[in-house]
């Protein structure tokens, strides 16, 4: 049989190292393809590195069908449930998977939602049809395709923190091509790619090509400038709050006033009662008349 490789279907598996590559070549070359290749009628699924192996040597190759794949999302969430168990794959690569696993079943439950209740179909309208089909459609989502409908959730599947599922959606939807690829290449950090994406695509662009030094400059830079904002208003509200403790309202303005006056009559009675004493004082030291 003729077997089909689904370019979108590719684009879930990152090409290996040359290392890697080079050593499954050798394996296979040695041992044979082991493993067989899995299919979906005539579309590779799994096993596209094996299979272009064999094709370059003309070796053979097994193939075998996966009985549960009912549509090309069936195949994609089996994808990335397989890669996102593997431990070479970065930080990065789980979050896009399970971010992508979120919008496939989102859909598939949205499209469930919709499909009209077995109990609501019209039996002179073909109401088997229609029970089949929402049936088919509640069935077709899975046991095993929980809903990722928080961040929380997301990063539960990919084994990373709520913060780093932020900032990778801030880099799939403002980075430059470019900039993705200097992340998925390990180049820059997803902290760093995060802050580089929010300049303009052409000054992104011009960092990626000048190197990893560069990008983690233009990240401090990007995070600076945002941190002098942050210390300008922190420092507006704090003058405002001393302001605000200088310049009491009326009535409280009113009573310190009041206070002040009667601190200054006590001390202006205090004043005058020891300008007696002293003047007593004087008269008793003067000495007796004979």
């Amino acid at each position: 049989m003729d077997i089909v490789v689904n370019e979108e279907l590719k684009a879930y598996i990152d090409p290996m190292a040359p290392e890697e590559y080079e050593a499954l070549e050798r394996s296979i070359l040695d041992e044979g393809c082991r493993d067989a290749l899995i299919l979906w009628g005539d579309v590779l699924v799994d096993g596209h590195n094996r299979y272009g192996i064999c094709r370059k040597h003309g070796l053979p190759f097994k193939t075998v069908q996966n009985p549960r794949f009912r549509s090309i999302e069936d195949v994609q969430l089996w994808m990335i449930d397989q890669h996102l168990g593997r431990r070479s794959l970065s930080d990065y690569q789980r979050g896009v998977l399970a971010l992508r696993k979120k919008e496939i079943v989102g859909e598939r439950r949205s499209r469930a939602a919709a499909a009209p209740a077995p109990d609501a179909a019209d039996p002179s309208d073909g109401s088997d049809a229609s029970n089949a089909s929402a049936s088919e459609a509640l069935a077709a989502i899975g046991a095993d395709a929980a809903p990722l409908d928080s961040r929380e959730a997301v990063a539960r599947a990919a084994r990373l923190s709520s913060s780093q599922v932020v900032m990778i959606e801030k880099i799939q939807k403002q980075a430059a091509p470019e900039l993705v690829q200097a992340v998925r290449d390990g180049t820059i950090s997803i902290n760093a790619a995060a802050a580089v994406s929010s300049l303009p695509a052409d000054e992104q662009v011009a960092a990626v090509a000048k190197g990893k030094d560069e990008l983690k400059q233009a990240a401090k830079r990007v995070r600076e400038s945002k941190r002098k904002p942050r210390d300008e208003a922190e420092g507006a509200k704090a003058a405002e709050a001393a302001h605000d403790d200088a310049a009491p309202g009326g009535d409280e303005l009113q009573t310190l006033r009041r206070r002040v006056a009667e601190l200054t009559a006590e001390n202006e009675s205090l004043r005058r009662q020891l300008a007696a004493l002293q003047a007593g004082s004087a008269e008793s030291e003067l000495p007796a008349p004979f």
